[in-house]
């Protein structure tokens, strides 16, 4: 019968990452650790290969805006220990910038890719940083908060989706 994949706790891995690169946990959380973001990529190999956390398998790459900063979230796991936690990276909101992960598991190629296609993070060191899903010159990060608030008053997209007022479109929605 299969077990159920253990979180590790954000204080001991902290601890762990701390001890093999000093002063690179800010905070933690309950599944979390955040790390500085010059000290990313030596954390990330760090849990890449060491045999005790054997974090080998990036989950997922994800971008948040939080207003005033952004954060990247990388969900890992260890196959091999089965358990699983969180690392996440602050990055500035008017440029925000973190070092890409890429050369530690390929799986982040292509979701740091839609990271800065839909929110704009960069991320430095990537081998192919394009957009991935809207075309080059689009204007904007279309998951930013202030999407709909760009410099010059530009307000791409409907005002409201057509459900949303029905008077509008005389009654029920009719496709086109």
């Amino acid at each position: 019968m299969a077990t159920a994949t253990a979180v590790l706790p954000g204080a001991q891995l902290a601890q762990r990452i701390d001890a093999a690169v000093p002063g690179a946990a800010e905070e933690t959380g309950e599944s979390w650790v955040r790390v500085r973001p010059e000290k990313l990529l030596e954390v990330c190999r760090f849990l890449h290969d060491d045999r005790e956390l054997d974090a080998r398998y990036l989950n997922s790459v994800s971008g948040v805006d939080r207003y005033d900063h952004f954060e990247v979230v990388y969900h890992l796991t260890s196959l091999s220990h089965n358990h699983t936690f969180a690392l996440k990276v602050r990055a500035d909101h008017e440029e925000p910038e973190v070092p890409s992960v890429a050369s530690v598991w390929q799986g982040a190629h292509l979701q740091e890719r839609e990271a800065y296609d839909l929110l704009g993070i960069r991320f430095s060191g990537h081998p192919n940083l394009k957009r991935l899903f809207l075309w080059e010159g689009f204007p904007g990060h279309p998951l930013r908060k202030d999407f709909l608030t760009l410099p010059g008053g530009f307000k791409p997209g409907l005002k409201r989706f057509p459900k949303e007022d029905p008077s509008q479109w005389g009654g029920e929605f009719r496709a086109p």
